[in-house]
Order: C-alpha cells, then sequence, then structure tokens
C-alpha cells in the first residue's frame, strides 16, 4: 500500500467525524469496513463523500440489478480492474445475467451482440464501454441506449459508469492489497489475472 490505513476502529477528533465513520460503517453493513475506507478515512470528508456517491449508485437508483452490474463488470475489464470484476461478476450473475453473457462481456473487444444477453443490457455494455474507453461518447450510440431508457436510466446509467470509472483511488492508494494475486503486477492480463484467482 502507498500510505497506511487508518487504525480500525477509525480514531475520530470530532462529532462530525464519528457520524461519517458510523455512516460508512452502516453502509457496509454487515461487512467490516473495507481497506478502501480505511484508505479514505486520512480525509472523513472525501470518505464521506464517497460513501454516499456509492450508496446512492449502488441501491437508490431505478436499474434493475443486471444492467447496473453489467455496466460495472464491463467497466472493470476495460480498466483491468479485476478486484472490481471479482465482487461485481457474482452480483450480476445473481440480477440474471448467464455465465455465457458475463463471458461474452469479459472479452477486452466487443463483437457482435451475443445471444445471451438482450438488447436492453448490449445497449448499455455499448455505452459503457465507449463512456470508459473514450470518455466522449457518440451520437449513434447515445441515441441506441435513448432507444430503451428514459432520461432518469440514462443518468443513472452513466453514474454507475462513472463509478466504476472511479477505481482510481484504489488503484493508486490501496494498490495490490487484494486487488491483484501478490504473484503478479498490477499490469497483468485478464487470463493472467483469471489463472491466478482461479
Amino acid at each position: 500500500m502507498r500510505i497506511p490505513y487508518v487504525s480500525n476502529p477509525p480514531p475520530t477528533k470530532t462529532e462530525e467525524e464519528a457520524a461519517i465513520v458510523k455512516r460508512v460503517e452502516e453502509r457496509r453493513a454487515p461487512r467490516p469496513l473495507q481497506s478502501l475506507d480505511l484508505a479514505l478515512l486520512h480525509s472523513p470528508s472525501v470518505a464521506d463523500g464517497w460513501n454516499s456517491f456509492l450508496g446512492a449508485v449502488r441501491t437508490k437508483t431505478s436499474l434493475s440489478d443486471d444492467l447496473r452490474e453489467l455496466a460495472i463488470c464491463r467497466v472493470a475489464v476495460c480498466n483491468k480492474a479485476w478486484y472490481e470484476w471479482k465482487h461485481h461478476a457474482p452480483l450480476a450473475a445473481k440480477g440474471g445475467v448467464s455465465e455465457d453473457g458475463l463471458e461474452a462481456i469479459k472479452q477486452d473487444t466487443l463483437g457482435d451482440q451475443p445471444a445471451a444477453l438482450s438488447k436492453k443490457q448490449w445497449a448499455v455494455i455499448l455505452y459503457t464501454d465507449e463512456m470508459t474507453r473514450n470518455v466522449h461518447v457518440k451520437d449513434a450510440t447515445f441515441d441506441h441506449l435513448r432507444e430503451f431508457f428514459n432520461e432518469q436510466e440514462i443518468v443513472e446509467i452513466t453514474a454507475t459508469s462513472g463509478k466504476g470509472t472511479v477505481p482510481a483511488p484504489k488503484l493508486s492508494l490501496v494498490i495490490d492489497e487484494g486487488l491483484c494475486p501478490p504473484n503478479l503486477p498490477r499490469t497483468a492480463t485478464k487470463q493472467e489475472m483469471d489463472d491466478a484467482i482461479a
């Protein structure tokens, strides 16, 4: 790790900081604070904002579980953030995405729409892929997404995909702490990661 984690339970200097820690703990419950939380809590206000944003994306949108988790998983593939994949692929499966569907989006380069994914799911994948790789999304890609989703849903898909592009704090602050098997460099390929965590 590049910076040490705060101790757990995290020390607080003010009632406001204690309230922040409590909010982060409540969102994580029944699990304990995660390594990312313990890194971000060096700046309680940043940890609080991160916690609020993630909580909204994960639990307060109108998106179905399959769509939310497909977007997060596709960003993980684009960013080679296999830690994210490891945690969100099972959630996508629980949300109804088949193993074949997950395999299709696990490829670095997308091909034609696989039979295992619906047109609606594929529109999310194409939008997420383009947004993650290029930031600017072509009008044709956006218009295709609009065929299936209203404005609220498009904002939620965009925020969910954006959430997925923000593992940078994890990769920058919490390097090699469960993000990648210790015998592989952070730049390990998808196949190397698959082999290592299989």
